[in-house]
C-alpha cells in the first residue's frame, strides 16, 4: 500500500474535523434557543440520525464499485441521473449554507472580541464575515492548503480546547449546584433543536468523496465514520450541558453566535472568553477553508459529469471558477442572512440528503439489521424535517419564508438545468409546428 495514502487516525481526524471544526461554535446558540437545557438531548437525537445515515452511506458504498461516491449511489440505485445530479446540487448548496454559517460565527466572535460593532457605518459582523470568505477564496485559488499532518494537529487542538471547556464547566456547575438535566420540561423543543443542529453533523461524508486517497477504504472509511460521529456527539453533549446551565436562555438568545465563549466566563473569567473566542475564530476560519476546498472539487467533479455547467471545470490546477462562484454565493448568504435562517437552510439540505440515502439503503435491505437502521434514519429525518418546518412556520415566519423561497429557487434552477434538453426540444418542436402552420397559411 502506498505510503501517501491516509490511514484510520488521519481519516477519523478528517471526519471529526469536518464536524467539530466550526459547527459547534456556530450552531450551539441557535440549538440552545430552541431546546434550552435539553440541548444535550437534541444533539443525541441528531447524532443517532446521523449515525443511521452513516450506516446507510457505508452500506451503499459496499454495494457499489470501489471508490465511487454518494452521487453514484443515487444514480446506481434509482437509475435516474437527473436525481443524482440534483443530489449533488443539494450537497453543494448545503456546503454553501455551512460556510455562510461559519462565516457568520467568525464575524460575530471577531466583533465581540475586539469590541467594535460598526465600521464605516456598516455593522461589523457582516463586513468581517464577507472579508473572511474572500480571504479563504483567495488562499484556495493560490493553492494554500493545510497538509494532512498539520490538519491532524489542528483538529486535535480544537478537541482538546472543547474538552477542557466541557470538563471545567461541568466541575464548576456541579460544585455550584447549577447543573440540571432539563427533563422536567420535556416537549417538542429537542426534536426541533435536533433538526437545527444537523448541520453540525455534516463533514464525515466527505471521506466518501475522497476514497482513492485512503488506505483500505472499505474498512477505514466505515470505522472512521462511525467513530467520528460517536466522538462528535459526546463532545456536543458535554458542551451543550455546560453552556445551557451556565448561561441564561435570554443571554443565549441575544448572543447566539457567541454563546460558547460567554459560557466560559463564569469559571474561566475574561481569559476564558478570549480563549474560546480565539478558538472559535481559528475553528470557523479553518472550517470555511476546508469546506470551500472540498466543495470546489465536488463542483468540478459534477461539472465533468455534466451535472453542473462545463465552464466550471475549465481551469487547470485549482478549480478557480468553482471557488469564485461558491465564494460569491456564500458571501451573499452570510451578509444578508440571519443565523437562524442560514443554519436552518443548511441543516435542511443535509437532513434531506441523509434521509434520502437512508431510504435507498432500506430498499437494499438483506436482513433485520440492514432494514432497521436505515429505516430509523429515514423516519428520524422525516420527523426532524416536519418539526423544523413547523417550528419556523409558527415561531419564525420571516425565517420560514426566506428558507422556503431559497429552497424553491434552488429546486427550480435544478429542474431547469437538468430538464433543459427536453425543454429545448419541446420549444423547437413548437416553433417548427408554428413555422409549418404559417407556411401552410401562406400557400393558401
Amino acid at each position: 500500500m502506498s505510503g501517501e495514502k491516509v490511514g484510520l487516525p488521519e481519516s477519523v481526524s478528517m471526519a471529526l474535523g469536518g464536524m467539530v471544526g466550526g459547527g459547534i461554535f456556530a450552531v450551539l446558540g441557535v440549538v440552545a434557543g430552541a431546546a434550552s437545557t435539553l440541548s444535550w438531548f437534541a444533539f443525541i437525537v441528531a447524532g443517532v440520525i446521523a449515525g443511521c445515515a452513516g450506516y446507510s452511506f457505508v452500506r451503499l458504498n459496499d454495494l457499489t464499485p470501489p471508490q465511487t461516491g454518494p452521487i453514484t449511489y443515487v444514480e446506481t440505485f434509482t437509475g435516474r441521473p437527473t436525481l443524482a445530479g440534483m443530489t449533488g446540487w443539494t450537497f453543494i448548496f448545503g456546503y454553501i449554507g455551512t460556510m455562510a454559517m461559519y462565516a457568520y460565527a467568525f464575524g460575530g466572535y471577531f466583533a465581540e472580541l475586539v469590541g467594535v460593532h460598526t465600521v464605516a457605518g456598516l455593522p461589523m459582523r457582516p463586513v468581517v464575515s464577507v472579508i473572511v470568505v474572500a480571504v479563504f477564496v483567495g488562499l484556495n485559488v493560490a493553492g494554500a492548503h493545510a497538509a494532512g499532518r498539520t490538519e491532524d494537529l489542528l483538529v486535535g487542538l480544537k478537541v482538546i480546547i472543547l474538552l477542557g471547556f466541557g470538563v471545567g464547566g461541568l466541575w464548576y456547575g456541579y460544585t455550584h449546584g447549577q447543573l440540571h438535566s432539563g427533563l422536567a420540561s420535556f416537549g417538542a423543543g429537542p426534536l426541533v433543536a435536533a433538526a437545527i443542529s444537523f448541520v453540525a453533523f455534516e463533514g464525515w461524508e466527505l471521506l466518501l468523496f475522497d476514497q482513492e486517497s485512503i488506505e483500505d477504504p472499505g474498512r477505514t472509511v466505515r470505522l472512521a465514520i462511525y467513530s467520528s460521529i460517536v466522538i462528535a456527539t459526546g463532545l456536543y453533549v458535554l458542551v451543550a450541558v455546560v453552556t445551557t446551565n451556565l448561561v441564561s436562555a435570554q443571554v443565549i438568545q441575544q448572543h447566539a453566535e457567541t454563546a460558547l465563549a460567554i459560557a466560559a466566563k463564569p469559571f474561566m473569567g475574561q481569559a476564558g472568553f478570549v480563549l474560546i473566542s480565539l478558538a472559535a475564530l481559528f475553528s470557523t476560519g479553518s472550517a470555511i477553508n476546508a469546506t470551500l476546498f472540498s466543495a470546489a472539487r465536488l463542483s468540478r467533479h459534477l461539472a465533468t459529469e455534466d451535472f453542473l455547467p462545463k465552464a466550471i471545470s475549465r481551469s487547470g490546477g485549482e478549480p478557480v471558477r468553482a471557488l469564485l462562484v461558491l465564494g460569491a454565493i456564500t458571501a451573499v448568504f452570510t451578509f444578508f442572512g440571519s443565523l437562524d435562517g442560514i443554519t436552518s437552510f443548511a441543516s435542511l439540505a443535509f437532513i434531506l440528503i441523509f434521509g434520502f440515502v437512508s431510504v435507498l439503503a432500506f430498499r437494499e435491505r438483506e436482513s433485520a439489521v440492514t432494514a432497521a437502521i436505515p429505516a430509523l434514519g429515514a423516519v428520524g429525518a422525516v420527523a426532524t424535517v416536519v418539526a423544523l418546518v413547523w417550528h419556523l412556520a409558527t415561531n419564525e415566519p420571516s425565517v420560514f419564508e426566506t428558507v422556503v423561497v431559497i429552497a424553491v429557487a434552488v429546486v427550480a434552477v435544478e429542474l431547469l438545468y437538468f430538464e433543459r434538453q427536453p425543454l429545448v426540444e419541446e420549444v423547437e418542436r413548437v416553433e417548427n409546428e408554428l413555422g409549418g402552420s404559417r407556411s401552410g397559411d401562406g400557400r393558401n
